[in-house]
């Protein structure tokens, strides 16, 4: 349906809800690339007026993607609480914006309100805040999930420590784990991008990270970052898996693009689960065994957006990676490069909206505080995102060996980018893995020679 607002006499149209959520975006190039962006700061403000007048109970009636044309739709009306979202039923989009700035919205009241939001609802909030107002809300929500550590406890800041490598060559993974793990990096997972996406070369990592997992004790989880279908081959081959690894997106279509459905997601959540690998949640086998990332951007290059803007596709996003409960979540946010977020300015908006939208779904939200080597930003634009992450309460961040990924050839952030942001804000490991570091485990490890020393065999 049509939607307008009046400004010194002369109304302003926007024909759906979907056009007017684009309008209403913070300008971004991807929006622009798509064509569907305001024209300009004028455009955009009036857009942002007429959006703060929408009710909430508009999305649910008018979907930005139709609902017999999408299964993420389909997913996020059918299993949307209605219940829980009578306590902001009535509101309408500026007016959830005050409530969610209010005392009244305290931590428990929000985790109770999240399965009754959409996430275009979110989007659509997260469209006429400040900064500052993302920060302070997303501060307010604890997102805890459990395998063999504990991830997003408040005072607590974990990272993924990301050994990846050119060749795969294990020896140059130990080298870069033995240093994470001494720079008290891991504890929210160790994760490697592989270059070869083959059950066997998964199982081979796999095995090896479990190796050092098992030799010093270590409570940590692994996870090889290969297609979904590539790692249900590795567990039928016996590959020890922790979590389960997927690149989500907000269609039906987009993520047809990564391969995966609805359907694929749950069989391999179901195959993880009955591996019982996880230390904290013995009886039910782990309860969060999925890791996703997501990245705003990645519905447009799939030509699978449907007309909808970025910010909003990568929120339907947290609609398909809530519904499969997962250990960790994060924001690939400047990787897919300049053609979607084009400088330092955007790519810190846009990191900042996605932890708001993912912790307001309950999403246990990270962040890859990242850049392309074509991209308008550099690490000063990095140090400032990842610092307010920090203070917004980010449940984890990467670890990479000097912040420079030799293997995906990006730029994100160190294991002394994690030291940092603990020393400066208080934070610390996750509680298991931080009686591991102050234990004789971390003293074992500095006694190793050689990297190779890790390896199996």
């Amino acid at each position: 349906m049509p939607y307008s607002h009046t400004v010194r006499g002369v109304r302003h149209g926007f024909e759906n809800l979907r056009t007017l959520l684009a309008k209403a975006s913070p300008a971004r190039s991807g929006d622009e690339l798509a064509g569907i962006s305001a024209s300009g700061a004028e455009e955009r403000v009036i857009a942002q007026m007429a959006l703060a007048e929408i009710p909430l109970h508009a999305f649910v009636q008018e979907p930005v993607v139709p609902y017999e044309a999408d299964e993420v739709t389909r997913l996020i009306l059918d299993t949307l609480d209605m219940t829980a979202l009578n306590d902001v039923a009535s509101l309408s989009v500026g007016e959830f914006r005050d409530w969610l700035l209010s005392d009244v919205a305290n931590g428990e009241r929000l985790a109770a309100l999240a399965p009754g939001l959409m996430p275009e609802m979110a989007a659509a909030v997260s469209k006429l805040m400040r900064v500052q107002d993302l920060i302070l809300v997303a501060k307010k929500i604890d997102v805890v999930t459990r395998f063999r550590t504990t991830v997003g406890l408040p005072g607590r800041l974990s990272t993924r420590l990301q050994p990846n490598h050119p060749t795969d060559d294990p020896v140059g993974i130990a080298a870069s784990m033995l240093d994470g793990l001494l720079l008290g990096s891991g504890d929210a997972v160790v994760g490697i991008n592989p270059v070869q996406d083959s059950a066997a070369s998964v199982t081979t990592l796999l095995r090896m990270i479990d190796h050092v997992r098992v030799r010093y004790a270590i409570p940590m989880q692994s996870c090889v970052l290969a297609h979904v279908t590539t790692q249900m081959d590795a567990m039928r081959q016996g590959a020890p898996l922790d979590l389960l690894f997927q690149s989500i997106a907000g269609s039906e279509a987009a993520n047809e693009s990564f391969g995966v459905n609805l359907a694929l997601l749950a069989e391999g959540e179901a195959m993880a689960r009955e591996l019982k690998r996880g230390g904290l949640g013995e009886e039910t086998g782990g309860e969060h065994v999925y890791y996703f990332e997501t990245g705003q951007g990645s519905a447009l290059s799939a030509n699978a957006h449907h007309g909808v803007d970025q910010q909003t596709m990568e929120a339907r996003a947290y609609a398909v990676a809530r519904h499969f409960k997962p250990m960790l979540v994060n924001t690939v946010v400047g990787f897919i490069g300049p053609e979607y977020l084009y400088d330092g300015k955007q790519i810190l908006r846009a990191g900042l909206e996605d932890h708001f939208c993912g912790k307001l779904l309950g999403l246990p939200m990270g962040c890859d505080v990242c850049y392309t080597n074509h991209a308008e930003a550099d690490q000063d634009d990095m140090d400032a995102l990842l610092t307010m992450l920090g203070t917004a309460g980010v449940n984890y961040i990467m670890g990479v060996p000097g912040a420079d990924d030799v293997m995906l050839n990006y730029q994100s952030t160190s294991f002394h980018d994690a030291l940092y942001l603990r020393r400066l804000l208080g934070l610390r490991p996750a509680p298991e893995f931080e009686a591991w570091l102050a234990g004789d485990g971390i003293g074992r490890l500095m006694q190793i020679g050689q990297p190779s020393a890790l390896l199996p065999g």
